[in-house]
């Protein structure tokens, strides 16, 4: 059952097009912290990721992305990004999960106490 979920489910980890090409032309560059495997292509350079659990672009580190989109030549494996002192830590899109954000009064935030209200009346 794997493996026929693999031919065609490309969300929930790599499929097996994506795998034989990953073990035929990429050579593996760095791996991070949340285990997304990070190639390159041995002939023309091209850059991909194989997601570790749910394909999540928000998930790849801004080092990462910059070498995947080509900002950086360099892998963070080879020369890390500078960090600023203000710089938070990296957080993937929390979106749709239960962690997501939710302001004071909606549906899934705080419940808002409900105010006394007098309708309008025109003289």
């Amino acid at each position: 059952m794997k493996f026929i979920k693999r031919l065609f489910i490309w969300w929930d980890g790599q499929t097996v097009g994506t795998q034989f090409y990953t073990w035929r032309k990429g050579i593996k560059v760095g791996e991070d912290e949340q285990g997304n495997r990070f190639y390159r292509d041995k002939a023309d350079g091209r850059r991909w990721v194989v997601y570790n659990g749910d394909a999540e672009a928000s998930r790849v580190t801004p080092a990462w992305h910059g070498w995947l989109h080509r900002t950086f030549d360099k892998p963070p494996t080879e020369e890390s990004l500078p960090r600023q002192p203000w710089e938070k830590a990296h957080q993937e899109n929390l979106t749709g999960s239960p962690m997501a954000y939710a302001p004071r009064g909606s549906l899934r935030g705080e419940p808002k106490e409900i105010e006394e209200y007098t309708a309008w009346i025109p003289k």
